[in-house]
């Protein structure tokens, strides 16, 4: 990304994403003490990050349909899809929404990039895994800067409208933005922040990661320091002259109320503000995430560093209407209701693992054990995300550098041909080892089936910047067997017709 290369970067390390901020002391202690236990139970020499990832590297030809490596100068913490743009041939044009987490040399930002997605079995296997590290991605250009007042922890666009997005900070404050109506800005050491939209009230501590949209209107939910969970709606604002009232918000124009050119960027005051809809109470402990049901504006639950799940009618009041008390053993850090069937929930931990809850199971009375229990991390899990393309699967991301894949609908079921891995974790299906450090977030493309942005934070292997990949996996992993063995069949004839041929 277009920016100066960072100065300061070992003076200021990267916001640990999903966990409460630590004094500096404690925090080397902690990684000491892990570090130690780490070495004294690995009785065999590990392979190193470096190894692990040439090998990864050699294979991305036979794993991906497509991929792109895109280097950050400057750590990102979220990663989000905008709007598709256009569809062409061979490639589609998409916006792509990112941050930007300096050291203080220049201004933190929200950056909107315009990407170049390749269309599925277009890309040359022996091409996609040609690229530097260091480079910037011919498919990644930045389109506009928008210089944020303070960092982006979080970014989540609107479904209605994806051209408005919602940032955190370390502030109590939610911004709104709306994308293409903010003027583009030069990052440069003293320039003053852009204005948000709107402004978004009702905490009472910093809510710095638990964000949400709503899917059906546009509501939106956030957590944060103060234990409670904080709900909005953004038509709160909305004035007759933004939209037509006949038009949903999604249909045209801007469903915030719109500033004159350039007024956005110079009013004297940071913008207009709305208050909340209802604050919700029953977290003991800060709210690491939230999200809504994929059926209601009114259902929604969160996660936080109390180990609990809780489930929120606000139909009902401002307390739990369900409240999971362990849900798992250490913080809870993400999680994400299915879109396909509103009784599946998805949780992510400091333990190590994702669970798999149904709300049918779980009672007010704090008691609901998850359906399953998934392991393949070996590392706190930061985000997890279900598929768009199918109810069952999901990724879920973390702090060892892996971004997994499962497939519920895989586990318990009887395998035909033994998997390569006789240890491999039960629904596990694919693992992308392209990042080198923790993934601190990643998103799938809903406008592109199977396609998929990750961001990594390589501050502690590399001493600066991340990385930003889209990938594509190959679809003989995912698709049904027999559809792959009976393409192969295909293959294996036109090879042999071809040969005999005089």
């Amino acid at each position: 990304m277009e920016s100066t290369q960072p100065q300061q970067q070992q003076q200021q390390g990267p916001k640990k994403r999903g966990r409460k901020p630590k004094p500096k002391d404690e925090k080397e202690q902690q990684q000491q003490q892990s570090a130690g236990k780490m070495k004294e139970g690995k009785k065999a020499q590990q392979p190193s990050v470096d190894e692990k990832y040439t090998q990864w590297k050699s294979l991305v030809p036979v794993l991906y349909d497509w991929l792109a490596n895109h280097n950050l100068v400057w750590p990102s913490l979220s990663c989000r899809w905008g709007p598709q743009l256009e569809q062409a041939t061979y490639k589609n044009r998409q916006r792509l929404y990112l941050s930007e987490q300096t050291d203080g040399s220049v201004p933190n930002t929200l950056v909107i990039a315009n990407c170049e997605l390749v269309k599925p079995r277009v890309a040359a296997a022996e091409h996609i895994s040609q690229f530097n590290e260091e480079a910037r991605s011919p498919f990644v250009k930045k389109y506009k800067t928008i210089i944020h007042p303070g960092e982006v922890n979080r970014i989540r666009e609107l479904p209605q409208n994806s051209k408005i997005v919602a940032t955190h900070t370390d502030s109590p404050d939610v911004l709104i933005w709306d994308v293409e109506t903010q003027a583009n800005r030069h990052a440069v050491l003293g320039a003053t922040h852009s204005h948000p939209d709107l402004i978004l009230t009702g905490h009472q501590d910093n809510a710095e990661f638990a964000l949400a949209m709503c899917p059906t209107e546009p509501y939106v939910l956030s957590g944060g320091k103060d234990k409670s969970v904080v709900l909005w709606s953004i038509q709160d604002h909305i004035t007759t002259t933004a939209t037509d009232p006949a038009k949903s918000p999604g249909s045209g124009g801007s469903i915030i109320k719109q500033n004159k050119p350039g007024e956005g960027n110079n009013k004297a005051a940071d913008g207009p503000s709305v208050g909340p809809r209802g604050v919700f109470c029953g977290h003991e402990d800060t709210v690491e995430d939230v999200t809504f049901c994929p059926l209601s504006a009114q259902e929604f639950c969160s996660v936080g560093d109390d180990s609990c799940l809780i489930l929120w009618d606000a139909r009902v009041g401002t307390s739990p209407a369900v409240k999971v008390e362990k849900a798992h053993n250490a913080d809870l850090h993400c999680v994400d209701w299915n879109p396909h069937d509103d009784n599946l929930i998805l949780t992510g931990s400091a333990d190590h693992t994702v669970r798999l809850f149904d709300r049918r199971n779980l009672t007010s009375d704090g008691v609901g054990s998850p359906i399953y229990t998934f392991e393949g991390h070996n590392a706190a899990v930061l985000c997890v995300q279900w598929s768009p393309d199918k109810s069952s699967v999901f990724g879920g991301s973390a702090e060892d550098g892996l971004l997994n894949i499962w497939d519920y609908d895989k586990v318990g079921k009887k395998v035909e041909h033994a998997p390569r891995s006789p240890s491999a974790p039960a629904g596990l299906f694919f693992q992308h080892a392209g990042h080198r450090d923790k993934v601190v977030d990643f998103h799938w493309d809903a406008s592109d089936p199977w396609t998929i942005v990750s961001v990594s934070d390589d501050c502690d292997s590399t001493g600066g910047g991340g990385t930003l990949q889209i990938w594509r996996m190959s679809d003989l992993i995912y698709r049904p067997e027999d559809e792959v063995l009976a393409e192969l069949e295909k293959f294996k004839s036109h090879i042999i017709s071809c040969a005999t041929k005089p």
